[in-house]
């Protein structure tokens, strides 16, 4: 069952990988150990954006780094960038100041991801590319490009959740075939090498 996998990169970062050891992520291994043996990986799309650095300068670094290795290290994988915002915001101190008081407060959200998950998706059916579409996330707003894939291309929909805690999203579980969770067990043999082989990149010493 030829297979593509899609990647909302900042969901599973922060709901799975975030204060953990497991950062240094295969992609292809991780898929491969969730999912049975008559599925054909034939293309890993990983969506993400490159962050801004604000509050730490080495993190777009790391971050540069891992995409690096993921690429060096899986044929099937490419990458597709929305973009980072940072803004200044007015926040109340609390409700409870009188006279009301206010702080400033920089505010970062990623921007575009989800779109172009959604887009490929849906374009890739369109173009039979893939019998059975993986997404990787928990975010409510896939649902519906998920419904359409199911319903007008006959595609095979699985659900892998990055939530290592919680329930995974009622409105993506109702358009998927089937759901798996991502358990901290399967994070922990699903590692990159260090150093990938026949380069020089390694794990960032801080993951």
């Amino acid at each position: 069952m030829r297979t593509s996998i899609y990647i909302d990169g900042f969901n599973l970062y922060y709901r799975a990988l975030k204060g953990s050891p497991y950062k240094w992520l295969d992609l292809k291994q991780l898929a491969g150990n969730l999912l049975q043996s008559h599925h054909t990986i034939t293309e890993i799309k990983y969506f993400t954006a490159i962050v801004s650095g604000i509050f730490d300068p080495s993190q777009p670094i790391r971050q540069k780094t891992y995409i690096r290795a993921l690429e060096s290290h899986i044929p099937e994988f490419s990458v597709y960038y929305g973009h980072f915002l940072s803004h200044e915001v007015s926040c109340p101190k609390s409700p409870l100041t009188k006279p009301p008081s206010f702080t400033k407060v920089v505010k970062t959200e990623e921007k575009g991801s989800d779109v172009n998950l959604a887009v490929h998706l849906l374009n890739d059916a369109w173009l039979d590319r893939y019998d059975c579409a993986i997404i990787i996330s928990n975010d409510s707003d896939l649902a519906e490009p998920l419904r359409l894939v199911r319903e007008q291309y006959n595609k095979i929909i699985g659900l892998i959740s990055p939530l290592i805690h919680g329930h995974p999203s009622r409105e993506l579980q109702k358009h998927a075939h089937f759901v798996k969770r991502i358990r901290e067990g399967v994070l922990k043999i699903s590692q990159l090498p260090s150093p990938i082989p026949g380069t020089t990149i390694h794990k960032p010493t801080s993951w």
